[in-house]
């Protein structure tokens, strides 16, 4: 059963249905090289007004995995080789690109990283915004949308919106772009919103300032959250529940408690490793060695074997992929063979990485 950032249950009613439940995906691309198995059997639940974290290094498959569930995958080059995306009862891996787009931006939206390439650069901020709610209600008078646009952009925290309304994408900073992509993809109030990477490029002031943003309009709307990140901190803030991917799959899962507090697979230990603390005897990162696996072909054993502290290169490891099990607490899955060696505290972790 999820359990929230304070440790309250979630989910209450075990029969509860999720917004959005993936099963089994599989996403492949073509190359000259051969398939890239991009996505590998990932399955997850995302529940109602819950956000769930999606973490892991560059190429890990999280962008892959939301393009798969938005059906942005472009073909023949990518494609959903297997497993189910249901959304109100209906497997989005089989809509037509027409049902699509009329779920596209009101049912389920998404939040772009590159707001400078996102937005059009000669249509003013209102009229994209405007663009976004009367492509799904067509009826309503343009007077209403004004208002409505004007709403939006006082909700994503940018001052003075009626005189904002009129202006470029170019006349605006960085932090006030991601807030007009913000208020473009909750115009028509979806159930489901995808982040993908939203502080991207930005200081760390604004950061701040676009997670209060995304706080708020996660209160405001009702919205459940995907929320795609390789930043920890961000996922810290604003996570319910996190999964961990990499190479294609999800290595643990569990509430954000839980994986902050006590990882149990070696790769998240190692992103824990990896990030400066503000707090405690100041003390050298420890890199995680190596490089991610290519997901060309077919490989066997734990794709994160060569890297691993833990693994010392037995056996098991070499020959068997492992399993993504329930470890300690209700919730809390691992894909290692050896998770109960790892001492369950974040503080042990790295004595025993160095010592390893």
């Amino acid at each position: 059963m999820p359990r929230g950032r304070e440790g309250t249950t979630l989910i209450s009613d075990s029969a509860l249905e999720p917004v959005l439940a993936v099963r089994n995906l599989c996403v492949e691309y073509t190359t000259r090289a051969g398939s890239v198995h991009a996505v590998s059997d990932v399955s997850f639940d995302i529940f109602p007004h819950e956000t769930l974290g999606l973490v892991g290094e560059s190429g890990c498959g999280k962008t892959a995995t939301c393009l798969a569930i938005l059906g942005l995958l472009r073909a023949p080059g990518g494609k959903v080789t297997g497993g189910e995306v249901i959304f109100r009862g209906a497997d989005l891996t089989r809509l037509t690109a027409k049902a699509f787009r009329r779920l596209r931006g009101r049912d389920v939206s998404m939040i772009l990283q590159e707001s400078v390439s996102a937005l059009n650069p000669v249509a003013t901020i209102g009229r994209q915004i405007d663009e976004a709610i009367k492509v799904h209600n067509r009826k309503l008078p343009r007077a209403e949308r004004r208002a409505a646009v004007l709403e939006l952009l006082h909700q994503v925290g940018i001052p003075q919106p009626s005189l904002r309304y009129n202006r470029y994408p170019h006349e605006l900073s960085g932090g006030m772009r991601q807030r007009v992509m913000i208020a473009i993809s909750i115009a028509n109030r979806p159930s489901l919103l995808i982040a993908d990477e939203p502080t991207t490029a930005l200081d760390v002031t604004i950061q701040a300032q676009i997670v209060d943003v995304l706080k708020h309009v996660q209160r405001q709307s009702h919205a459940s959250t995907l929320l795609v990140t390789h930043d920890l901190g961000l996922v810290s803030q604003t996570a319910d529940r996190v999964i961990v991917m990499y190479a294609g799959s999800i290595v643990e899962t569990g509430d954000v408690m839980t994986i902050f507090g006590s990882p149990r697979h070696p790769y998240t230990v190692g992103l824990h490793q990896s990030v400066p603390r503000l707090s405690g005897a100041t003390e050298r990162l420890t890199p995680i060695p190596g490089q991610p696996p290519s997901l060309l072909g077919e490989h066997t054993g734990c794709p994160f074997q060569p890297r691993c502290f833990l693994s010392r290169n037995r056996r098991r490891c070499l020959d068997e992929a492992p399993a993504l099990r329930e470890i300690g607490t209700v919730g809390h899955t691992v894909a290692c063979h050896f998770a109960e060696e790892l001492n369950p505290s974040t503080d042990n972790h790295r004595t025993a990485s160095r010592d390893g």
